[in-house]
């Protein structure tokens, strides 16, 4: 049986000037930056304990740990486990009060920064994000999301501020499959198809800006991601690592929870408990995108978002990207397993209630199964019923 989502989706603070937390204090970025970065680090603590992944460690132990010992830090390496879990960050408070850290260093993917910055904000330690990959903007933003041990999303917590310091170092980047920066680009042009339609009418100054820098990063991501993955440690490659990691960051600090995430996003938390760790998180956000502008086509009759799938569906065979369910390895879902990430993805809690329009179980379904469906006319956006799901997929 699926995990069942217990807890509430988000704790978020109330969004108000005094709780936002728009940047982390101080970013160092550059290749090679991590060896210049070690007195920024000391400058924190100097008892560090480094948060990192079973694919990471290596990097841990042979690039970052040397050069922390030569600064005299007393340095403790330990692996997160699978997931930002609350088994994870129990053993980790446990390690880290055992170490007596006083400085806590995330090393790795999203969801290893994702834990460090939430372990150090449980223990009030200041943090600091090292991303190894560019596949989201995890390193920036004052947000953890946690899953289950199996891999599916549970609730995400608001922390009291960004990180204290963030190494952005190109050489580490380059480590990374190319996937990862393929899937951080589908991560952050979400941004706009999400941010446009929850907050595009609103006149708080702010969450303008959010929302014109979100567009800016689209654009960013359509000119140059092609070019950027066919020439890894280029200046646009450079220039696309910045706008996934660095500026959807900027856009969720400026914008806040509001501005966050729509339906692209609670996809993905609805796919987490069908497929778990069968695709990374930014892959099933850009798959997410399709299905929400498909929504606005169906249920609100929205011939502009129809017009914007194409677009997408166009760029993401050129870098990729997937289009549909078989896509992310669910060539063989069951209506069951599509009803049980439709209906998480519907909870009450959920971020696709930003949507101008409800959005009922059925229609939610029959767009999960049409992403790449050609456009239709106005007449026959709701032609498409529970019979025609069931019809894409395996009983």
């Amino acid at each position: 049986m699926p995990n069942k989502i217990t807890k509430k989706l988000s704790t978020e603070a109330p969004n108000s000037p005094l709780s936002l937390a728009i940047a982390p204090a101080q970013v160092l970025r550059g290749s090679g930056v991590l060896q210049s970065a070690v007195t920024a680090i000391a400058s924190l603590g100097h008892s560090p304990l480094i948060v990192t992944g079973a694919r990471t460690l290596t990097i841990g132990e042979s690039h970052l740990k040397p050069i922390l010992q030569q600064q005299d830090l007393r340095v403790c390496l330990t692996d997160y486990g699978a997931d930002c879990s609350e088994p994870s960050l129990k053993s980790l408070r446990k390690q880290a009060k055992e170490h007596k850290a006083d400085v806590i260093i995330g090393l790795g993917g999203g969801k290893a920064l994702d834990t460090a910055k939430l372990l150090a904000h449980q223990l009030n330690l200041p943090v600091v994000t090292i991303p190894t990959s560019a596949a989201t903007c995890a390193a920036w933003t004052a947000l953890s999301n946690v899953y289950s041990p199996e891999g599916a999303f549970l609730y995400d917590v608001s922390l009291s501020r960004c990180p204290d310091l963030l190494i952005l170092d190109y050489e580490l980047i380059k480590t990374a499959p190319q996937h990862t920066l393929v899937a951080g680009i589908g991560d952050a042009i979400a941004k706009w198809y999400e941010a446009s339609v929850s907050s595009g009418s609103s006149e708080q100054t702010l969450i303008v800006a959010a929302v014109q820098q979100a567009r800016v990063l689209r654009d960013i991501l359509f000119q140059k991601a092609a070019i950027a993955l066919k020439e890894p440690g280029s200046e646009p490659w450079c220039e696309v690592v910045d706008a996934t990691v660095l500026l959807a960051g900027v856009i969720g600090g400026l914008g806040g929870a509001q501005c966050r995430t729509v339906a692209a996003h609670a996809v993905h938390n609805g796919l987490t408990h069908i497929c778990g760790k069968g695709s990374i998180h930014g892959e099933k956000v850009a798959y997410g995108i399709l299905v929400q502008l498909r929504l606005e086509e169906m249920v609100a009759g929205n011939q502009l978002a129809a017009s914007a799938r194409n677009q997408l569906l166009q760029f993401y065979a050129d870098i990729e990207l997937p289009k549909t369910l078989a896509d992310l390895g669910l060539s063989k879902i069951t209506l069951q397993d599509l009803q049980t990430a439709a209906e998480i993805a519907l909870t009450p809690n959920s971020d696709i209630h930003r949507l101008p329009f409800a959005v009922a179980l059925e229609q939610l379904m029959a767009a999960m199964v049409s992403t790449t469906a050609p456009i239709e006319t106005k007449d026959s956006m709701h032609r498409l019923s529970t019979r025609g799901i069931t019809e894409e997929v395996t009983e």
